[in-house]
């Protein structure tokens, strides 16, 4: 375990101490003063919208014990009001904060595994997290903090872990090169890529760029990538003979691949060949993808050397981040599936070819918008809508400005007019699975995490419960 000091934190940071211990050693860190906990180090953090040097001072009443601050005046009034604290200011509390944490994960020679992709990225995480957490104790991102501010952060938490899943997400080109020079990962994971964030990027192909630039800190990693993925596949047969590439996959010939699929409502099996045997691997999740998912898993365990029950046990016991196809049962035998936190043309395909599989039930699907698609976003919002007709949902209810393309498609396609309701608002899609769900029924809801659908469950809970 190594902590930090300010000692060490003004070298880096090029820093002024302008009151306190420069051996003051810094254990855990803060950017919120609500959550602030005694002895914390906070790190005003200032972003478009929020600043937060402007509550330093609430950090201290709070209980922390050092600031690290910017652009502010300190007044020698305000300064004696906290006599016993340590107070460091820097040029750019963002920038310090990106050195801080790249500073603490150069203390760890531990393996860091880093995970990006078009979607998956967080179901891969807990996946390979608790693979990973059979042999080593783990430290992995929380929820989806996988952006510039969420991954430093993650980062510093670090105290006597033997491993770190690093999740790395991404809008634009040039983010993911960031990350990646913070966390210097040793082995790299890409699951896929697909069409979030075309509207930003623009193609495929510069998503395909943006994603590579998890290499871009890590010294000779081993690559992990889905082979049946088109744009990995090909980018791998022109790129196997120059770096350190390890392959899965369901229908292209892998490294890692699986047999004997068996999809079911609430969970899958498959054969995969491991440490030179073929072992039979249950998934605790439906769903083709979640296969996939637990691939890469076992990929991540043989790099690591993890015995083959470990990766067995650690797949089998994995828990999925909420909102990720989070299975409601409500007690009047309606189930909900709530795989509403992002959305993406591929993802939606997926939620929907699960659904499709479960049997002797009526199948619902809420559907809404796909965000940051840009000039693609008609065209895409189509393709969900034959989707949606071609995995056979019974009735349709969309809800979104891009939704009605939604609509559009599935009408294309053939699903019947009657079959589909285009509404205004969460409240009308409320209303409107009021009257029709009845017990036995899945209902999917999916779109974009700024749609907030997510926000609905608990209302469809305790409606669809006092109505049946």
């Amino acid at each position: 375990m190594k902590n930090l000091t300010i000692k060490e934190i003004i070298k880096e940071t090029k820093g002024e101490l302008i009151q306190g211990n420069p051996e003051f050693i810094c254990k855990n860190f803060s950017k919120d003063t609500r959550t602030i906990q005694k002895g914390d180090t906070y790190i005003a953090i200032k972003g478009e919208k929020f600043d937060g040097n402007l509550f330093w001072k609430q950090a201290l009443e709070k209980g922390a014990e050092c600031v690290i601050v910017s652009d502010i005046s300190l007044e020698e009034k305000d300064l004696q009001a906290f006599p016993d604290t340590t107070i460091l200011k820097v040029k750019d509390t963002l920038q310090a904060l990106y050195q801080i944490a790249r500073l603490k994960r150069d203390f760890y020679q531990i393996p860091v595994i880093a995970i990006t992709g078009s979607v998956g990225k967080t179901s891969t995480k807990d996946i390979v997290a608790s693979v990973v957490s059979q042999k080593y104790k783990t430290l992995k991102t929380i929820g989806n903090n996988n952006n510039n501010i969420g991954l430093p952060f993650t980062i510093l938490r670090l105290q006597d872990e033997e491993a770190m899943v690093l999740e790395m997400g991404m809008n634009h080109l040039g983010e993911i090169s960031l990350l990646s020079n913070i966390a210097k990962p040793n082995i790299c994971i890409i699951t896929n890529i697909g069409t979030s964030h075309i509207g930003n990027l623009g193609s495929r192909e510069n998503i395909l760029k943006a994603k590579l630039e998890i290499l871009e800190g890590a010294d000779n990693p081993t690559i992990i990538i889905n082979q049946d993925n088109d744009l990995l596949h090909k980018w791998q047969e022109e790129n196997h003979t120059k770096r350190s590439i390890m392959t899965y996959g369901i229908h292209e010939s892998s490294d890692v691949q699986a047999e004997h699929i068996t999809l079911k409502e609430d969970s899958s099996e498959f054969t995969c060949h491991i440490d030179k045997q073929n072992v039979t691997i249950r998934v605790p999740v439906g769903g083709e993808h979640f296969v996939l998912n637990s691939l890469c898993a076992i990929s991540v365990g043989q790099l690591l050397g993890i015995e083959t029950n470990q990766i067995k046990k650690g797949i089998e016991e994995f828990e999925l981040t909420k909102k990720r196809m989070d299975i409601i049962e409500l007690s009047n035998g309606i189930k909900i599936i709530n795989d509403a936190y992002n959305a993406s043309l591929e993802s939606m395909r997926a939620s929907l070819q699960y659904l499709a599989k479960w049997k002797n039930t009526r199948k619902i699907a809420v559907l809404g918008d796909m965000l940051e698609l840009g000039e693609y976003a008609q065209n895409l919002h189509e393709q969900v809508g034959k989707e949606v007709y071609q995995n056979k949902m019974d009735i349709l209810i969309c809800c979104g400005e891009n939704a009605q393309y939604i609509v559009k498609g599935a009408k294309e396609a053939g699903m019947p007019q009657e079959d589909i309701y285009y509404l205004k608002n969460i409240e009308e899609v409320e209303n409107k699975l009021t009257q029709c769900a009845k017990s036995g029924d899945v209902i999917l809801l999916k779109a974009s995490n700024g749609m907030r659908f997510f926000d609905i469950v608990e209302n469809l809970k305790e409606v669809l419960l006092c109505k049946n």
